[in-house]
This record gives structure tokens, C-alpha cells and sequence, in this order.
């Protein structure tokens, strides 16, 4: 209990030097000081996002299926992408990359699926592929012929 009785007794020297006026006050913040503090919130909140610049770090590869194969025929073409990039990210890296005008991006997230081979089970990795229709009249080379 002498632990509390501590703490008892300096709240009551605060209390006798109030009284008697040597508790010196915090000195009053100037408004200056005020407007920097504020200045200095409003740079962090202005960070945005830096977008990759390089189409390398957004698109993995063109996806080959017979259903991409029809959509190419519907200016329509699909990627596999990194599963942290979004739509702007990859229509920049298309646009970057083939010089098309991208009209549209969809996005489609893969989940990762179980597969068992005999005794053994594991998973099927899961992935993210982008749906890019592009502008009427423009073509993009996916598989060099």
C-alpha cells in the first residue's frame, strides 16, 4: 500500500503549488506552429499510389485458351497479370506495351484449386487474368506468326 500513498502525496504537492502559483503553465502554442502541423498532414495524405511504369511488372502473359481465342475476334484479348495490380495499372501497360487504345479492363481472380493425383494431394495455383477490349480496328499480335 506505500506504492499508492506515493502517488497520493504528489497530487498533493501539486495541489499546495497551484495554490500558492509555482506550477508554471505550458507555454500557449503559436499559431504558426499550428499551420506547419497542419501543412505537414495535408503532404502525407497527398501520397498517392505510385503506378508501375514498366508493363513487364503488371502483365505476366497472354492467356491461350479457345475462349480467348474467340473473344480476339471481339477485340477482346486476355492476360494473366500480377495479383496485386489493378485496372489502370494494366490498361497503361497495355496501351505502353501494344499502342492501343484500351476501351475496357475486367478482372477475374483464379482461386487456387485442390488436385490430387493418386495418393498425393496438393493445389492447382491460383491466379488473375484481365479481360482488355481494345478500340475498333486495332489488333493486338499475341502469338507471332
Amino acid at each position: 500500500m506505500s506504492i499508492l500513498d506515493v502517488f497520493k502525496k504528489k497530487k498533493r504537492e501539486k495541489k499546495v503549488k497551484e495554490e500558492v502559483g509555482e506550477v508554471k503553465k505550458p507555454p500557449k502554442v503559436k499559431v504558426e506552429q499550428k499551420a506547419k502541423k497542419l501543412e505537414k498532414k495535408e503532404k502525407k495524405e497527398k501520397k498517392v499510389k505510385k503506378v508501375a511504369q514498366v508493363p513487364y511488372q503488371v502483365l505476366k502473359e497472354p492467356h491461350i485458351t479457345e475462349k480467348a481465342t474467340a473473344l480476339a475476334q471481339q477485340n477482346q484479348y486476355v492476360f494473366k497479370v500480377y495479383p496485386r495490380t489493378n485496372k489502370i495499372e494494366i490498361k497503361k501497360a497495355v496501351q505502353a506495351l501494344y499502342g492501343v487504345d484500351v476501351i475496357s479492363v475486367k478482372i477475374i481472380k483464379i482461386p487456387k484449386r485442390r488436385r490430387r493425383l493418386g495418393k498425393i494431394s496438393g493445389w492447382r495455383k491460383g491466379y488473375k487474368k484481365a479481360i482488355i477490349k481494345i478500340k475498333e480496328g486495332q489488333k493486338i499480335e499475341v502469338l507471332p506468326t
